[in-house]
């Protein structure tokens, strides 16, 4: 057994994210049968990730503000410090902080057989997903 490293807090690439996020990695696979990856993700206000899906799904747990999540139907749910949201495999969505809070919360997902179809992004999300107002 050991004590991880720790790796530098790291900001999220403007390809997949609109505004300011950084990333805190938790666990990562250290043998090749293991998938298991958790971080810790925070959003400045406003920030918001790209439309995107997990191969296996995900796990969010709010830690702190308020979270913004949404699905392709225009849903959108508001997450608070203490819940857990998850994202079933392969249902394309998108987390933000709420408007006006800073939101932080821990991502557990499984990588796919291949690490590099664990994520699928696609286009960034628009103001009227965000605001709940897009015609679905």
């Amino acid at each position: 057994m050991n004590i991880e490293p720790r790796t530098p807090t790291s900001k999220n690439p403007p390809a997949q994210f609109a505004g300011d996020v950084w990333l805190d990695p938790i666990a990562l696979p250290h043998e090749d049968d293991q998938r298991m990856i958790v971080s810790t993700v925070r959003f400045a206000p406003g920030a918001r990730t790209a439309w995107h899906s997990h191969a296996r799904g995900q796990y969010l747990r709010v830690t702190q503000g308020i979270g913004r999540f949404g699905t392709r139907d225009g849903q959108i749910i508001e997450v608070h410090p203490g819940e857990t949201l998850y994202t079933p495999p392969g249902q394309e969505h998108w987390h933000a902080a709420a408007p006006g809070c800073f939101m932080e919360h821990i991502a557990m997902l499984e990588n796919a057989d291949d690490p590099a179809d664990t994520t699928t992004w696609l286009e960034h999300i628009t103001d009227n997903d965000y605001n709940g107002t897009a015609q679905a």
